[in-house]
């Protein structure tokens, strides 16, 4: 749930840019298909009211709060969010955003999408250590938001182990499916494949069966178009795919770096920089990004 804002500066008038700003949020963040968001009319009750955090979880999905304020000094304007677990009280995350109020519908997308590109891995890696502690046998939340979160290639082949089980209890789970192709393409990329030949036909059926269930979920089309393009197939279309995706979901950035990692394999070094200078605006710490941005500037 997005709170209202607090408005910060003093001026009355700025109480239209603080709702604006979170319903620009709300928009941004209803795009994550994967994360339910309430509704404007249900978080605007709070508007005006002293919230106790651990008390703002109205409803069992509700489980992240979204806070924030507005503060203005002269044509300036300084927005604050922080996300907060409802349940404990605990603050994921905490960041502000400075700009000019000379077009501030243009302002107020530049956040809303900036907020949502920064919210969502913190989010994914705070519902990652919530429903990591429930019973082993519970897969299928964790496999809704967990693997964007990589950081070392030996976690490959143990990550591609459970998407597996995973799939076997549900042959039909999208995001596993997606995310298994991903595990293939680094196992023969990071030199971890023992049977290449079979890798790369295992990752291209993945890919191909995560499409057929995908319906319009950006994550999926993302992950999905990185294992074709990576292991010959038609990479021109992968390309469509990933815009696509970005289209539905902007402020992705996963879809980015996945825009950036087709660009390149396709001889596009300039548009592949672009993109990977998006991905690390959305998510610094991305180190996938950081990896690709420093292989193509040094070529």
């Amino acid at each position: 749930m997005v709170l209202p804002f607090q408005n910060m500066s003093g001026h009355p008038e700025q109480e239209y840019f603080a709702d604006g700003m979170v319903e620009a949020i709300i928009t941004a963040l209803s795009r994550i298909r994967w994360l339910f968001v309430i509704a404007r009319n249900s978080s605007f009750t709070y508007k005006g009211r002293v919230v106790d955090v651990k008390q703002g979880r109205t409803r069992p999905q509700c489980a992240i709060l979204l806070e924030g304020s507005v503060r203005k000094a002269g044509q300036r304007i300084r927005i604050s969010a922080q996300p907060i677990e409802a349940a404990g009280g605990e603050h994921l995350w905490a960041d502000r955003f400075d700009g000019s109020l000379e077009d501030v519908f243009e302002l107020q997308d530049e956040v809303a999408i900036n907020v949502a590109g920064v919210i969502e891995p913190a989010l994914q890696l705070a519902e990652t250590a919530r429903v990591a502690k429930r019973p082993t046998d519970d897969l299928r939340p964790l496999f809704a938001c967990l693997f964007d979160v990589f950081t070392s290639a030996r976690q490959i082949p143990s990550a591609l182990q459970l998407l597996e089980q995973a799939i076997e209890r549900d042959p039909d789970y999208g995001p596993a499916l997606a995310w298994a192709a991903v595990c293939c393409v680094r196992l023969c990329m990071d030199g971890l494949s023992f049977d290449l030949k079979a890798d790369s036909l295992k990752g291209v059926d993945f890919a191909r069966r995560s499409l057929q269930v995908a319906s319009d979920d950006p994550g999926i089309f993302a992950n999905a178009a990185l294992a074709p393009a990576f292991f010959g197939e038609d990479i021109g279309a992968m390309m469509t795919l990933v815009d696509r995706a970005l289209s539905l979901h902007p402020s992705s950035a996963r879809g980015w770096y996945a825009s950036a990692c087709l660009r390149h394999w396709a001889g596009q070094p300039e548009l592949a920089i672009e993109h990977a200078e998006a991905s690390l605006r959305l998510s610094p710490p991305r180190s996938g990004s950081v990896s690709l941005l420093l292989a193509l500037r040094i070529s």
